[in-house]
């Protein structure tokens, strides 16, 4: 018998795995977003609209949460092995989470930052598998939580973000009216911008090399 041809680099290149080079977030995009809200109107508005400083704060926010979720969604389609998204949305986390935020803008960041633990925590635990998966059930456990203990309610939130993350719908039905909010409603709100975020990836990556 004949012994088989070996193929040729060309064909070989063409078989093995694409590595993506993709940055998902960056110190000069966080500067980019610090900079538009320091300029941003956040007196104006109507009673239809809100100010647009505000209407930005919601943009920044949804970028950075779109720009994790795509590390989860090449996870999913199998372009990058577990280890190397734990790695990337920490490197993301770092960036995000360890800002030292100037005086002025404290009082918009803060809240933000708060609000996005539940992002990192609910895309590490989807990473890591293991989580709850009835959401109703979780709810109801958030809810028995006393506000204080922040530990403890981030990780029930996290479980349902997992399950967001994962393809279940939360939570607009869910969050108490503005007066009552509390600590759980704003990661269950933090967390319906997470399923936003998951319906506007729904086509990324779909080809091979399509990472924008």
């Amino acid at each position: 018998m004949a012994p088989r041809k070996k193929k040729d680099s060309a064909s070989a290149q063409e078989e093995a795995p694409m590595k993506l080079f993709y940055i998902f977030y960056s110190q000069e995009r966080w500067d980019n977003w610090i900079n538009s809200l320091r300029e941003a109107d956040f007196e104006g508005g109507d009673d239809d609209e809100m100010p647009e400083g505000y209407q930005m704060l919601n943009g920044f926010n949804q970028d950075i949460c779109i720009e994790v979720l795509k590390i989860i969604k090449l996870y999913q389609n199998n372009r990058f092995s577990k280890d190397e998204s734990m790695t990337k949305l920490i490197e993301v986390e770092g960036i995000i989470m360890e800002q030292e935020v100037d005086e002025d803008m404290i009082e918009l960041i803060a809240p933000m930052h708060f609000q996005l633990l539940v992002l990192f925590a609910s895309a590490k635990k989807f990473l890591e598998g293991g989580f709850e998966e009835d959401i109703k059930a979780l709810v109801k456990k958030g809810r028995g939580i006393d506000e204080e203990n922040t530990e403890e309610l981030l990780a029930v939130a996290a479980d349902i973000g997992a399950n967001v993350i994962n393809g279940k719908s939360c939570c607009g039905r869910y969050i108490k009216d503005s007066e009552d909010m509390g600590v759980f409603d704003e990661w269950l709100i933090q967390i319906e911008t997470i399923n936003e975020a998951m319906g506007t990836l729904k086509n990324f990556d779909e080809e091979a090399g399509e990472v924008s």
